[in-house]
Parts: structure tokens; C-alpha cells; sequence
């Protein structure tokens, strides 16, 4: 227990926070066991509450996990585990290994469990049919009274273990001053046995002579089985964290400078180590490849399943699997800085959730429980007066046929699902509530630059100067050294001029001593003639002097970042100049790359009853352009920060429902107000907090996929409560005239709860696929 408050061991599970003060806070995440219900989750959260430095504790009965914010100078984690299981359940920290251990130890558990329900039913059962099939008379009156002792023996295992979990947790309920789901479980199974063992040994009592011994056995029985299928689906969906959370490697091997090589675990490795990772091993860490080529597969990440080529200087994601060779990368980000671990920070947020369909659930939940409670008592005493030997199991049928464990997972259990489908297909949840505005918005508002266009640019066009055609240079000649002298950069020009010219790197023999310069370009000796050329900023192309070589390598870096933090990342219309020093012989004109499925998913939108608004702080001819190429006719261009949260802000007083899809880090104010909101992964970090779903590919097109299965879940709620009331509404009165026996109220409550999660389970069928064009059909901007 004590290791649980190494601040080494607490990495596994805690991330830390600062406050408004500046005090530093912890946020722990736990698995929890132990759980039957969803008025368990207000239980574990009183339970931490009492603990002196926690500040707020967030449980969610669906997937069996505990979010817990504390101040580390009051409070350990250990303090948190002791009051967990002080309130009759238990906890580990998240963490891959005892979790595991703890799912099947309880799976293990419940199995045993419904194995002795199910060996007891079938053995009672047997017992009790003689007295069903016999006519009166046929069998002799002691020969019945053995069979009855028979099955009371028979029953005892199957009330003593197998309900265990119903009693343990109608006791903790009653404990808290709380009522739960167990506790008319509890009561119909303690009042069905005690009435029943009276009638063997003391048939002239009160309690009569019938028994129900088979009935009994047969509702545990069946009620176990329904929430054993609800305990594998929650083990599902931990199970799925805990593959993301193994992913990374346990050790990496680092290259040392002098050229030794170490082992190390992940948690050793420093900003600009290099590491060599070798085939069928995750990347340990974000950062550029330095040597080698492979393929990797991302679909963790991005959802998307064929393995991406990866070349030197292309950007490696940490918890991608190394396919094809092995390679060299520099570490860049570490821990929670890489896009990893907030992936995997966004699936223990969004599982540790309580949507509002489900608080509204468990907000009805406790009045259903009393009025379940009041009219089993008044059938009881109704048929106490007119048939006394039938009031105790008309009491019984009412408590157990009215258990609203149906109602309580009818939300949770298709939210779930529908997360799970989510993130397989690269769209991962941040906040589940969005899934009921996502379904009924009418609204979508497109960002331009990194949402309809790529994080990337093309060489759309070259042209020779006049000073060109006076040397009379050839244009392919150029372009072909102008190629090769960009591949020695990863600028987002550079790489757009090299990408165009596939065999640039071959003709890398051509320039010598390369430098290159912040802001201005690339400076290097041609091999050919020894003159000295550049590649970059046409004025200063055309300059006579030449540029000291001796750059700064933090200005290096700042050449070669992502474009979405580049200065260029709206620069439509880039032009970069090359030739000699003081003559700029070709210019290179480039723009930006249309998403390939842009066009389809702003056609399926529309086609979806959506108003598709362009709202973009670019130019306004430039964003005209695109809209005419995309069929939208509602564009807002130049806007700024402000003017994009003004427009979403008069959309929703007039009564609109708005989805905002951004990627910029001026976005971030709109997508914090959005009804719903979507930000692409290779986004700015901020904007990624705002959003209420993260897409970690780059199709647009599951925005709508998002939109469609929101639909379905929101049916499927629907579907799922509609069942709950229909079948308490039939089954009440059906109870209370007498006409439905014990084990039918328990087959018809556990068949409820089973319906329920096997048609929320619907929702986790993978994705359609959506009609993504290949990669050559790719497109510039049009003009």
C-alpha cells in the first residue's frame, strides 16, 4: 500500500494540475470492483469526499472507474484505496497490471457465483416438478415433505453466495442512508426464502404452505446472468484503455553521443535523446525519424488501418508500432506532452463521465425505488386480507419484477458502446453529453486553413524569370536542382518543393557545405559550377552578398516546424525564389491541399439537413474560392477570433444548435462555445482541451460518421427506456392482481436488463468506411 505514495509509482496514475492559487493538484485514476449498481458510484464518491484533502471524486458505475482530485500535502493515494474499501468495495490504481489482476478475480468471482446459482436451480428445479406434474394424492405426504427439505438445502448455497452481492450492496445503501437497486433485490430474495423455509417446517403457520424454493433459485439465477453479460462489457471497454495504455515499450534503447548505447525505460529518456526502435516496437516518444525508412501502423491513434510511410524528418507518434525497419528518432516530447498521452487522458475523462441521460436516470431511480417499496407493501397488505397465503409472494413478485436495473443502464451502456465505435474509427470523446447535441444540431461551422485544407502545401506552379532566359538556363534543369536543394530542409516549403520532384533526393550530390537561415531560406555550393545558390525569400535571393553559414540551432528548429505552428500556416500564395546569389532564376508558387474528403463530407452534411457555414480569418478571395469549390454558400470570411464567436453566439440565440470543427489555436475560444466541437489531433493543444471530440485522422468525413452513430444512440436510448417503462408498466399490475409468480418476475427482470445491453452493444459495431479518394486526387485550392 505504501507504494502507492512513491511519487515515482504515482506517474502510472496521476497527472498533476496547478490551481488558481498556484497550489500543485493531483488527479489519480482507479479501478474500482465491487460494484452492482449505479447508486454504488454516489457511495464510492461520499466514501472519498470524507477523506481530508480530496477535493472532488467522479465515479461512473458503467465503466467501473474512479477520478479523484486531491491536494498532495493532506492526502495520499493509499488514503483514498483504504476509504474505498472501508465503504465495502475496492480499488488499484489504474495501472495496467493489478487492474488486470483485479477484472479477473472478479470476473472469476461472478462466474462462480452464477455456476452455483445455475447447479442449484437445475437441482431444485428437479425436486419441484414431482409436486407440479403430480396429481393430488399421487405423491405421499412425507415423500413431499423430503422433497421440499431437499430443496430448502439446495437453496441455502445459491442465498448465501450466489446473492452475496445483492445483500453487500443493499447494505452499504442502507448504510449511507441511500436506497439502491439492491435493496428490493434483497428484500425479495431474504422474504421469498424466509416465507418459504417457514411453509417446510411449520406448514400450519403464517406464512402457510407453499414454497418457492425453484422460483427463488431461478430469479438469482438469471438476475446473476444479466449482470455478468454488463460486467464483460465493462471489462471490454477497460480492457481497450488498458491495450492503449500498453502500447508503449517497457524499454527503449538510447544512443549515447560517444557512440555506446543503453537500455532505459520510457520515463528515462530526456528531450533530444536519440533512440534506436526496431521492428514490431512502439515509438516511445513524439519526434522527427532521424535515419531509416519504415512503414508504421497508427491505428490507435488515427483509426485508420493501412500502415503509413514513414522517411527521414517525418514526424513519429509515440504508441505507433515500427512495421518494416529498423530506425533512429529523436525525442521531441515525452510523457504528457505527446499526443499519446492525451489520447489516453481523453479515454479515462470520457469513461469517468456521467452524462446528463444518465443523471436524469439515477435522479428517477430513487423515487421509482420508494414507490416499488410502498407497493409491494400495500399488495402484501391488500392480499393479506383476501388470501393471507398468497400476500408474501405477491409482494415478492413486485419487488423483483420492478428492479430498475434496465432503466439505470439503458444511457450508459449505449453511450459506451457508441464511445468505443468512436475511438476504433479515430474520433475520441471528450465530454459524452455531446453525443444528444451532436444528434439534433442543425448547424456545422468549418474552419479553412488545417480543417478544409491540409497542414500542408503544393507546388502549384514555376515559372523562369527574365534574368533566367538572359543565362539561358534550362527550367527542368532547375527545377530538378532546386528540388534537390530543398530536400536538405524540412520547412513546409521546402518540403512541398521537394515532394514534387520524387527523384530530388538522387541528385542530393549536387550542393555542398548546405546551410540554412531563419526566415530566409536555404544557402548552399553547387558542385557542378562551385558558385554559391539559394533556395528561399526572393529579396533575399536576389541580394549580391553572401550570408554567414553559422546558424543558430534553436533558429534551425523554428525553420523546421509543423506548419501548423509555422508563420506560413496562412500563407496562400507562398513564392520562394532560386538562383545564384544576387539573380532569382525560377520562381515557385504554392498553396495549399484541399482535404480529399472534404468535398464529400460538406455534400453529406448538406444532404443531412445541415446549414454548412466557411467561417475563416483568411482573405476573402481566397476563401470565396474554396467556398465555390465546395458548393457552401454561407462563407464569413477575415474573421477574427472575436467575429467567429460572435456568429456562433448569434446562431444559438436564435435557436440554432451549432457544430464547430477547427484545428487553429484561434479557433479555441469558438470551439469552447460551440454546442458541439471537433479539433483535429496535429491541432494546437488548446484548441484540442476546448473540443468536446478529438479527430485523430485527417478525414473530415467523420465529423458526419460522429453525427450518424449520435443518432442511432440517442434511438437507442429511447429504445432502451421505452422497454424499461413498457415492461414495469405490464409487469406491476400483472404482479399486484397475483397472476405473475415469482420465477416468471425474475426471468422477465433479468431478460429487461439483458435486452437493454444487448442493444446497446449494437452501437459498437465498427464504422462504415467512409468513400475517402485516393491520394492522387488530391487537389490545390482553386484560384
Amino acid at each position: 500500500m505504501l507504494a502507492l505514495d512513491n511519487p515515482l509509482e504515482q506517474g502510472e496514475f496521476t497527472h498533476w494540475l496547478t490551481d488558481a492559487e498556484g497550489a500543485r493538484v493531483g488527479v489519480s485514476q482507479f479501478r474500482l470492483s465491487g460494484m452492482t449498481c449505479a447508486a454504488c458510484a454516489g457511495l464510492i464518491e461520499n466514501a472519498l469526499m470524507t477523506v481530508p484533502g480530496v477535493q472532488s471524486a467522479r465515479v461512473s458505475a458503467s465503466a467501473e472507474r474512479a477520478e479523484v482530485r486531491w491536494a498532495p500535502h493532506t492526502t495520499r493515494p493509499s488514503a483514498m484505496v483504504n476509504a474505498v474499501r472501508r465503504a465495502g468495495y475496492d480499488a488499484v490504481p489504474d495501472v495496467a497490471a493489478p487492474a488486470r489482476a483485479l477484472r479477473e478475480r472478479e470476473h472469476r468471482k461472478a462466474i462462480w457465483r452464477l455456476f452455483v446459482a445455475g447447479f442449484s436451480m437445475m437441482q431444485v428445479m428437479m425436486y419441484a416438478t414431482p409436486a407440479y406434474v403430480a396429481a393430488p394424492g399421487d405423491i405421499a405426504p412425507d415423500l413431499l415433505k423430503l422433497l421440499q427439505w431437499a430443496s430448502w438445502l439446495l437453496s441455502i448455497p445459491a442465498v448465501l453466495f450466489s446473492a452475496g452481492p445483492f445483500f453487500s450492496g443493499a447494505w452499504h445503501s442502507l448504510r449511507a442512508r441511500r436506497i439502491g437497486m439492491d435493496v428490493p433485490v434483497a428484500l425479495g430474495v431474504a422474504v421469498t426464502f424466509i416465507a418459504s423455509t417457514g411453509a417446510t417446517f411449520d406448514p400450519g403457520g403464517m406464512f402457510g404452505h407453499a414454497v418457492y424454493f425453484d422460483s427463488l433459485t431461478m430469479f438469482i439465477f438469471f438476475l446473476l446472468g444479466g449482470r455478468t453479460l454488463e460486467l464483460r462489457a465493462r471489462h471490454r471497454v477497460a480492457a481497450a484503455l488498458e491495450a492503449a495504455v500498453a502500447r508503449l515499450p517497457e524499454t527503449v534503447l538510447r544512443l549515447l553521443p560517444d557512440g555506446r548505447s543503453e537500455r532505459v525505460t520510457p520515463r528515462q529518456l530526456l528531450v533530444g535523446d536519440r533512440v534506436q526502435v526496431s521492428v514490431g516496437q512502439a515509438f516511445p516518444a513524439d519526434g522527427p525519424l532521424l535515419s531509416g525508412a519504415t512503414q508504421v501502423d497508427e491505428s490507435l491513434l488515427t483509426g485508420e488501418s493501412m500502415p503509413v510511410v514513414k522517411r527521414e524528418g517525418d514526424e513519429l507518434v509515440a504508441g505507433s508500432l515500427n512495421l518494416l525497419a529498423p530506425v533512429t528518432q529523436q525525442v521531441l516530447r515525452l510523457g504528457a506532452d505527446t499526443r499519446y498521452e492525451g489520447i489516453v487522458a481523453l479515454m479515462r475523462g470520457a469513461l469517468t463521465q456521467r452524462p446528463a441521460l444518465v443523471r436524469d436516470a439515477d435522479r428517477w431511480a430513487g423515487p421509482f425505488l420508494w414507490g416499488v417499496l410502498l407497493l409491494a407493501a400495500g399488495g402484501a397488505a391488500l392480499w393479506s386480507l383476501s388470501d393471507p397465503s398468497r400476500a408474501v409472494w405477491v409482494a415478492v413478485s413486485v419487488l423483483i419484477v420492478t428492479c430498475p436495473c434496465a432503466l439505470s443502464l439503458a444511457a450508459p451502456s449505449a453511450l459506451l458502446s457508441a464511445a468505443g465505435a468512436l475511438a476504433k474509427r479515430g474520433v475520441l470523446l471528450h465530454r459524452l453529453d455531446a453525443m444528444e447535441a451532436l444528434a439534433r444540431a442543425d448547424w456545422l461551422v468549418l474552419d479553412k486553413t488545417g480543417t478544409l485544407t491540409e497542414d500542408r502545401l503544393v507546388l502549384r506552379a514555376s515559372e523562369l524569370t527574365a534574368a533566367a532566359a538572359t543565362s539561358r538556363c534550362d527550367a527542368d534543369d532547375l527545377r530538378t536542382q532546386a528540388s534537390a536543394l530543398a530536400a536538405h530542409s524540412l520547412h513546409p516549403l521546402s518540403r512541398a518543393l521537394a515532394e514534387s520532384a520524387p527523384r530530388a533526393p538522387a541528385h542530393a550530390a549536387l550542393w555542398a557545405d548546405v546551410s540554412e537561415l531563419a526566415g530566409l531560406g536555404l544557402q548552399a555550393r553547387s558542385t557542378v559550377d562551385g558558385r554559391w545558390y539559394r533556395l528561399g525569400a526572393v529579396t533575399w535571393v536576389e541580394e549580391g552578398a553572401a550570408t554567414d553559414t553559422a546558424t543558430d540551432p534553436l533558429a534551425d528548429a523554428a525553420l523546421a516546424m509543423p506548419r501548423s505552428l509555422s508563420p506560413l500556416h496562412d500563407a496562400a500564395d507562398a513564392r520562394v525564389a532560386f538562383g545564384p546569389l544576387g539573380a532569382a532564376w525560377m520562381h515557385f508558387d504554392f498553396d495549399e491541399v484541399l482535404r480529399a474528403d472534404a468535398a464529400a463530407a460538406v455534400r453529406q452534411a448538406q444532404a443531412d439537413g445541415l446549414h454548412v457555414v466557411l467561417l475563416s480569418g483568411d482573405t476573402e478571395p481566397r476563401v470565396a474560392a474554396l467556398a465555390r469549390q465546395l458548393g457552401i454558400n454561407d462563407v464569413r470570411a477575415a474573421a477574427t477570433p472575436q467575429d467567429k464567436l460572435d456568429v456562433v453566439a448569434q446562431a444559438q440565440a436564435t435557436g440554432h444548435t451549432v457544430v464547430m470543427v477547427g484545428d487553429g489555436l484561434n479557433d479555441a475560444p469558438v470551439l469552447a462555445r460551440a454546442d458541439v466541437s471537433f479539433a483535429f489531433a496535429h491541432g494546437a493543444a488548446v484548441s484540442q482541451s476546448h473540443a468536446d471530440a478529438v479527430l485523430l485522422s485527417t478525414r473530415l468525413g467523420d465529423v458526419m460518421q460522429a453525427r450518424a452513430l449520435a443518432r442511432r444512440s440517442l434511438r437507442v436510448i429511447r429504445q432502451n427506456l421505452g422497454w424499461a417503462v413498457l415492461y414495469n408498466a405490464s409487469c406491476i399490475p400483472l404482479a399486484l392482481s397475483g397472476w405473475l409468480p415469482p420465477w416468471a418476475a425474475g426471468l422477465g427482470m433479468a431478460s429487461s436488463s439483458l435486452f437493454v445491453v444487448l442493444n446497446s452493444l449494437r452501437l459498437a459495431r465498427p464504422l462504415a468506411p467512409t468513400d475517402t479518394p485516393p491520394m492522387g486526387t488530391r487537389q490545390p485550392v482553386a484560384a
